[in-house]
């Protein structure tokens, strides 16, 4: 898939209903969006599909949803305060703004510029790259620029009332961890999956709703015994690729990468990633982070707040702090791999081309879209979508010829087409038109809902 394919997709999504400009009739806001009637619906369903998976199906995991706004001392001990900042480096001719380090990385992609110093990004910078915007090689030092957002708290604003949007979830599961404990009984090992808002200020967002200054989370803390820790990492890296393949996503698309210690960040025991093939890069981008993060959360926090968080075993009597698993998605990240993957402009024939989102019927904003042939048959086309909507997400349209409605439904991913026609009202059958295959069966409509459940099944 090309750059000029991914420009598709989002002109696509636009005209659709799926994201929006944000802020259009004003001029927008840089990299901000709105989730449309067809978006929000398909955010619904992944954050739906996800709790399913991940906490209504295991039995490990208990769900939780954290304030927004913590207590400004959380990311003082989560070292948010301190080191979540970015390297930023001018161009003094243009005043071209560049992520120091992303701007060696898009230079020579074998370096790993994370690693580096800012003396030793500046250094290669100053030496070996030229400005992408006018082609100077003279820029300002390096300062680094904090990715909190900052707001106030009460009447007054002083160095007293900051506090800061949350840059992540993890941390009002980590602050809970021994709320979680106590009310619902749970031994170790266990997960506190949550799905919320997360803030970051982004210096170089884009690519779509790739990286979004204002995203959601999907993010698990896993709790497990110090030295069975490896086993759980192997368990969820491989729980998270699998749910991927069951949403559909075509696995050569998908890659695992394994980074080495030399790699790792300073609180990680092991850290992988899966990659998706999105269209704007020549290579992977990441999808889907899991990590062993060690007791180094929980250990900071019960440093700078005083508060006693070990585990007792009941069983063994041991006391010690767990070893966290943590796997971590972004809703719009997989939102947008999701409508990469399913993209297809299908040739029919010499004449004839459609364009269709081959999404997974449990993912789609509509699992199912009712037709009546004719207006004269809204009637009966209607008692079939109440009979429909009260379980299911469904689309109506009476207007124009069959053939364009089916088009119209295809094009935003609604699996199936349920066609009433005049027939309809003697054999109390409908037709189903199948989005992959466009091939159609009649069926009773007393089936109908029966038919829908087993499809959406994940």
């Amino acid at each position: 898939m090309s750059k000029e394919q991914f420009d598709k997709i989002v002109n696509h999504a636009k005209v659709q209903g799926f994201v929006y400009p944000g802020s259009e009739i004003y001029g927008g806001l840089a990299n901000s969006w709105d989730f449309g009637p067809l978006g929000v619906e398909m955010k619904n369903n992944i954050k739906k599909a996800w709790w399913k998976r991940f906490v209504s199906e295991c039995k490990y995991n208990v769900g939780l949803d954290s304030s927004i706004i913590l207590n400004p001392k959380v990311w003082e001990a989560s070292g948010h305060v301190a080191t979540f900042s970015d390297p930023l480096i001018d161009c003094k001719y243009c005043k071209s703004r560049y992520r120091a380090d992303k701007l060696i990385e898009e230079y020579d992609s074998s370096i790993k510029a994370s690693q580096m110093s800012n003396e030793e990004l500046e250094h290669f910078i100053q030496e070996n790259v030229v400005c992408p915007k006018c082609g100077h090689k003279d820029y300002t030092t390096i300062r680094n620029f904090q990715l909190m957002f900052k707001t106030s708290i009460g009447v007054v604003e002083d160095q007293k009332s900051q506090a800061y949007l949350r840059p992540e979830t993890a941390q009002g599961i980590f602050i809970n961890f021994k709320n979680v404990a106590r009310t619902t009984r749970k031994k170790i090992p266990f997960g506190v999956a949550q799905i919320g808002k997360a803030f970051r200020n982004e210096i170089t967002p884009g690519n779509f709703i790739f990286r979004i200054r204002e995203f959601e989370q999907m993010e698990m803390e896993f709790f497990c015994k110090p030295g069975s820790d490896s086993q759980w990492y192997d368990f969820w890296k491989n729980y998270c690729i699998q749910f991927l393949y069951d949403l559909g996503i075509k696995k050569d698309n998908l890659k695992f990468v394994e980074y080495a210690p030399t790699e790792l960040a300073h609180y990680a025991k092991a850290t992988s990633d899966i990659l998706y093939n999105f269209p704007f890069s020549d290579e992977f981008e990441e999808l889907w982070g899991i990590a062993n993060r060690t007791d180094y959360d929980l250990s900071k926090h019960q440093s700078f707040s005083n508060e006693n968080l070990t585990y007792l075993d009941s069983e063994t009597n041991e006391r010690y702090i767990p070893y966290v698993i943590e796997p971590s998605v972004g809703v719009e990240r997989l939102m947008l791999a999701l409508l990469c993957d399913s993209y297809d402009e299908e040739v029919i024939n010499e004449k004839d081309t459609r364009v269709v989102m081959h999404l997974h019927p449990s993912i789609a904003p509509y699992v199912a879209a009712v037709l009546p042939l004719s207006k004269n048959l809204s009637g009966q086309a209607n008692e079939i979508y109440d009979m429909l909507a009260k379980e299911f997400h469904v689309d109506y349209d009476e207007t124009a010829s069959i053939g364009k409605r089916y088009r119209r439904e295809d094009a935003i991913g609604t699996p199936y087409c349920i066609t009433i026609d005049f027939d309809t009202i003697n054999d109390h059958c409908v037709t189903i038109r199948d989005r992959d295959t466009m091939k159609q069966e009649r069926i009773n409509i007393d089936d109908i809902v029966s038919f829908l459940r087993e499809k959406i099944k994940l």
